[in-house]
């Protein structure tokens, strides 16, 4: 269905709608349109062959292609895209929000991974009006696909440019934002070579709205519009303090929360603790597995150390205990406020790591192993300064933790430095939602 219509498509339009591109948009938006084209042609047959002989799926590829059944929207839907997970995670709060703020407004969520998906799904079923995937760059797909969304608006997370899916937002006169917009070093250097190219795909965009200043910077000197261009800074900073008083006699001793841990990791973490524990007999671990069903598991490496320990079900304290195993549902996130620092888990396999802001957001420094891909450019940020520090081993892991316990001025200005980079960030779900006003309450 989708390469018939690709090529009706091609056949029909060869002198219209690429006529028109050369016009309005320049030569290399034309051969961009041509090569993609083609490319998607001959590769999306070779790549599904090899996705099936490797047993992978092709998950999302029909709505990909624009061949999906939309409920009934009407004409107020406002869509926000997150190609993954760490941007999806990235739109939580201010998709909330946006539904809070604006109830007469369907929302549609678009992701590009299947991962992203799944999470949008367990996120948002309830508040999500349609999720899907982002259509292939292809005229036909993007074409089929805002004919089927019909959005007042499309918010597009962080660096997702899509040349082809930006021109028929403009031909429609649909209002399209970047959010959260950043680009990498390495990205920023092919972008610029490509500035022409990218001058004249930002026209289409409403608006640009950055990290940082930084990130501003990069967006103007690749082609972004100055005048369309301002700092929102980072929605991921959009974390709340949740007080809450947790009696674990934690106040007499320096407590470290290894959080979200996961298979293998709990070795590691607990070697170093034991290690630890016999240069500074202050300390305790409140040990946090990601899944409960692995409780009984941690309990026996546990017992392995010959430490005493408990668990937080059955309201053991720390007066009596080394650790304490987190067997309780829905408790991490404000209990990062009693520790002295945290080992964030999910960091030493291919998880990809877990949310260092939980701990960060109480003014504790954080720790993580190398795997960090879904939270990447929030430890870019917090690895400036002394409050995170990404280890390759957990050799290296032993040795950040004992600076943190051994060196005081270390530990103050760490801590300190989790309050200063909230303190820059905060404020980027409010900025969209003020935007989102200004545009809807014109209409």
């Amino acid at each position: 269905m989708a390469f018939r219509q690709l090529c009706q498509y091609l056949y029909i339009n060869l002198n219209t709608t690429f006529f028109y591109d050369i016009i309005n948009f320049g030569i290399m938006f034309f051969i961009y349109k041509i090569l993609s084209t083609i490319l998607f042609l001959l590769s999306l047959p070779i790549y599904a062959v090899i996705r099936r002989c490797h047993g992978k799926d092709l998950s999302g590829w029909k709505e990909k292609l624009g061949d999906f059944t939309a409920p009934n929207l009407g004409n107020k839907v406002i869509m926000y895209h997150g190609v993954s997970v760490g941007e999806v995670i990235a739109l939580e709060n201010l998709i909330k929000k946006t539904k809070e703020t604006f109830p007469e407004y369907k929302i549609v969520i678009t992701t590009g991974t299947k991962t992203g998906q799944e999470i949008a799904k367990k996120k948002f079923k309830d508040i999500a009006d349609f999720i899907t995937y982002f259509p292939f760059d292809i005229t036909i797909c993007t074409k089929s696909f805002l004919d089927k969304i019909n959005p007042s608006v499309v918010l597009i997370a962080e660096t997702e440019l899509w040349p082809t899916f930006a021109d028929d937002c403009k031909k429609r006169n649909i209002p399209l934002y970047v959010i959260n917009g950043r680009i990498s070093d390495s990205t920023f250097k092919l972008y610029r070579f490509l500035k022409p190219f990218f001058t004249s795909i930002f026209k289409n965009y409403t608006g640009i709205f950055t990290q940082s200043e930084l990130d501003k910077e990069k967006f103007i000197k690749i082609g972004a519009p100055e005048n369309k261009t301002e700092v929102m800074r980072n929605l991921k900073f959009d974390v709340k303090r949740i007080e809450a008083d947790f009696d674990l006699n934690q106040k007499d001793y320096r407590v470290i929360i290894a959080g979200s841990t996961h298979k293998g990791e709990d070795e590691i973490i607990l070697d170093a603790f034991t290690k630890l524990k016999k240069e500074f007999p202050d300390i305790k671990l409140l040990l946090a597995p990601r899944h409960l069903t692995r409780v009984n598991n941690v309990k026996t490496l546990v017992e392995k150390t010959n430490l005493p320990y408990g668990l937080r079900s059955l309201d053991n304290k720390f007066d009596t205990t080394d650790i304490i195993i987190l067997d309780t549902l829905g408790e991490l996130s404000r209990i990062y406020q009693i520790c002295d620092f945290a080992f964030i888990g999910g960091s030493f396999n291919k998880t990809g790591g877990h949310n260092p802001l939980e701990a960060v957001v109480y003014n504790k420094p954080v720790i993580s192993g190398p795997s960090i891909h879904n939270f990447r450019d929030i430890y870019w940020i917090l690895t400036r300064t002394k409050a995170g520090k990404v280890v390759k081993s957990p050799q290296e892991l032993y040795v950040q933790m004992k600076k943190l316990l051994s060196d005081k001025e270390f530990y103050t200005q760490s801590c300190n430095d989790c309050k200063n980079v909230f303190d820059s960030q905060q404020g980027a779900l409010e900025f969209v939602i003020e935007k989102l006003e200004a545009l809807l309450n014109q209409s």
